[in-house]
Formats: structure tokens, sequence, C-alpha cells
């Protein structure tokens, strides 16, 4: 019987690059699908597949049942694991991979475009120009002000690294403290999320999506927050309280909201974030570079044939079983 395989995620697909020659080589037969895919679609597609390489698919219990006894493997096409319900595939002993290391300057690269998008009314200024008004707003400079950053793992460091560069004052919060490389640039260290709430101007989110994390910008922690933080959001937007962010942009509270994710992806017409005062969303594109994708895409293929192979994975998420270790 031929090796199925369930491919969803977009950017592999859609981004030329070695990778696709890669898993052609595999010999294994392809299906192709544009995720993120629904409980429900999934449930639907995975009844007959051997492995897959996901994107932020919903990987519930109830699609690990519809997929076993057949499933292998999971290849995680990315970091973020809060769409797969890992203790049960971790139960279930399903390998599960993902690819840390392979997008964090894409993300801070981004990071940084939402910030001066906002500080200087960049987006705003293009629609005007392009509809043939000369309007001419007053922005406003992020040197000198503070920035605080919660989460400092790949991705944090590298927005710390610019912000430095930028001549921002940093703050942040990391139950791992990197220690050295905080003395290196100077970072100052506070107890908690709270107190990087507190002193910041510049608010840039880089955490995981926990329970504990779900909804940790909300009506309660913003009014704790400096007037006119502006505050971005390149990490999961289930991190930010939609409606309470939107009231804060409508009062002022918040000087400005810069996010490539949202709570809904892709959001419906009427999400109430599209149409926000000083606010800037962009579709989840923040690690979606050629550069990134490769790198991305490759290590997720790699991990894949590894399973099939019986080699080593280049990073696994779990602690399930693997062929010939």
């Amino acid at each position: 019987m031929k090796t199925r395989i369930l491919l969803t995620t977009t950017s592999y697909q859609d981004i030329p690059g070695p990778h696709h020659q890669m898993l052609e080589d595999s010999g294994f037969e392809i299906i192709r699908e544009r995720g993120p895919l629904s409980e429900e679609r999934m449930i639907e597609l995975v009844g007959d597949i051997d492995g897959m390489i996901c994107g932020d698919d919903a990987i519930t219990s109830k699609v690990i049942d519809a997929a076993l006894p057949r499933l292998k493997v999971i290849s995680k096409y990315g970091i973020g694991l809060d769409k797969i319900d890992t203790g049960y595939v971790e139960e279930k002993g399903i390998p599960l991979t993902f690819c840390p290391g392979v997008n964090h300057t894409t993300v801070a690269e981004h990071t940084f475009g939402l910030m001066l998008s906002l500080f200087r009314h960049i987006v705003e200024e293009a629609n005007y120009t392009r509809s043939g008004s000369w309007t001419r707003l007053s922005g406003h400079e992020i040197m000198g002000k503070t920035i605080g950053i919660v989460g400092l793992g790949r991705i944090g460091r590298e927005v710390a690294i610019r912000a430095k560069a930028f001549g921002l004052s940093v703050v942040g919060y990391d139950i791992y403290w990197p220690e050295e490389f905080a003395n290196e640039l100077g970072i100052k260290r506070v107890d908690s999320i709270a107190e990087v709430f507190k002193e910041a101007e510049i608010l840039s989110l880089h955490t995981n999506l926990t329970d504990e994390t779900e909804n940790m910008v909300c009506a309660e922690s913003i009014a704790t927050m400096k007037d006119g933080v502006v505050i971005l959001n390149c990490a999961r937007g289930e991190l930010v309280n939609t409606q309470d962010m939107a009231a804060a942009l409508e009062s002022g509270k918040v000087g400005g909201y810069g996010a490539d994710v949202l709570d809904v992806e892709p959001p419906p017409v009427d999400h109430i974030l599209l149409s926000a005062p000083n606010c800037v969303i962009t579709p989840h594109i923040g690690s979606r570079t050629h550069e990134s994708v490769q790198r991305q895409a490759g290590m997720a293929t790699r991990n894949l044939l590894n399973f099939f192979a019986g080699k080593p994975a280049e990073a696994q998420a779990n602690k399930a079983p693997w062929p010939n270790a």
C-alpha cells in the first residue's frame, strides 16, 4: 500500500523551493488541501493517511481518533502547537515533530514593520495618496521609547536586538530568562507580565498561547497600561480579547494595535478589528517570506521523511516512540 501524506499548509505549497522536489522524490501519494482546516474537514480527510504536514489546522482528539490506526506521524510546519491536542497525540503514541529556529528573523522584521506602520501612519498615508489625496499626517518617532517584550524566546530576542538598534529601551519578561543575552543587550528584567504592561510604551507579544496567556490583554490589563500604548501581536490572536481591544482603540487608551494574527482566521468581513481606528492587521504572514518558508518547509519535510526512513527527527515535540530509535 502506498504511503499517503496530507499536506495542508498553504505557504509550503505557494512558495517555490527545494522542499517540493524533496517531497516529490519520496514517492509518497500527496493529498493537498488549503488550510487551516476545521475539525470537521480534518475528520473527513484523515481516515486513510499515514502522515501529515500540517499548519494551523484543528488537530483535536476527534481528529486523531478518526486518523487511527493508520496515522503514524504528524509533522508540524512551524513552531506553534496550540491547535494540536498534544497530550492526546502523545497518549496515542504518535510522534509529533516541529520546526523551531526557522522563522525568528522573519517574524521580528514583520513586528517592526507593524510598529513603524502605526507610528508613521504608513498604511493610512499610502491609501490617501493612492486615492489622489495629498493628506499629510504627523507621526511619532520610536527612538527613546520603552518597548516591553513578553516572551524572550528566539523571536522575542530578535525583536530586542532590533529595538536596541532603533534606540529603544527594552524591558522584558520570560519564565526562562536569557541572562547572558539580556546582560549583553542591557535588557531590564521584570518579575511579571503585569510589570511589563505597566512600563511599556510599546508592548510586543511573543509568548505561547496557553490557558494562562489567553486573553492576557483585556480590559483589566489594558487599564494598567500607559495611555496611548501601542500593542503588537505576532504570536496568537487569542492572547488579546478582541472586544476589549476594539473598545480601547476607540477610546484612545490604546494608541495603536498592529497584529498579524486574529482570534478567527480568516476573519469574517465584519470582524470588529478590521474597522477599528489605528489598527493594522495583516493575514498571518509574519513568517511568510521566501527564505523562511523554504527553511520551515525543508525542516518539516525532512522530519516527515526521516520518520519513514527510521532516521532521527531534527526536532521532535513529544516523547512518542520513534522508529529505530
